[in-house]
C-alpha cells in the first residue's frame, strides 16, 4: 500500500503518479528533443507519457512559435532546438530556452541544438 503524507493540506501518495508537475508537456517534449535530437515521435511520447498525436501537436506548436526547427530527412522529421529563443512570459523573458534546458539537463548532459 502506498504511504500517504500530508503536505500543506494535500495528501501525497508515494509510488502513485503525481497529480501535477512543475513542467508542462510542451517543455518536456522540448527537453526530450534537446537531450536526444534523433528520438522518434513515438519515443518522445513514451518518455513524456502522452499520445503520439499529442506529441505531434506539441512539436508543431513549438516549431510554429520558433522554439524548434523542423528538418526533413527522407521520410522522417528531425527537430533542432533553437537554444537562443527567449521565454515568452514577462517574469522569464530575459532567460533563453538553452539556459533553462542546461539547468534541467545538467546531470552530465548539455542541451544540443541538433
Amino acid at each position: 500500500m502506498d504511504q500517504l503524507r500530508d503536505v500543506g493540506g494535500v495528501s501525497i501518495s508515494h509510488g502513485a503518479a503525481p497529480h501535477w508537475t512543475f513542467f508542462t508537456n510542451h517543455f518536456l517534449v522540448l527537453a526530450s528533443v534537446a537531450d536526444k535530437p534523433d528520438l522518434r515521435v513515438r519515443d518522445i511520447a513514451t518518455a513524456v507519457g502522452i499520445t503520439e498525436r499529442a506529441t505531434q501537436a506539441i512539436l508543431s506548436d513549438l516549431a510554429h512559435e520558433g522554439y524548434l526547427e523542423r528538418i526533413r530527412i527522407g521520410r522522417r522529421n528531425r527537430y533542432k532546438v533553437r537554444l537562443g529563443a527567449g521565454l515568452r512570459h514577462p517574469i522569464a523573458q530575459a532567460t533563453t530556452v538553452g539556459e533553462v534546458l542546461d539547468i534541467v539537463l545538467s546531470n552530465g548532459r548539455r542541451a544540443t541544438a541538433g
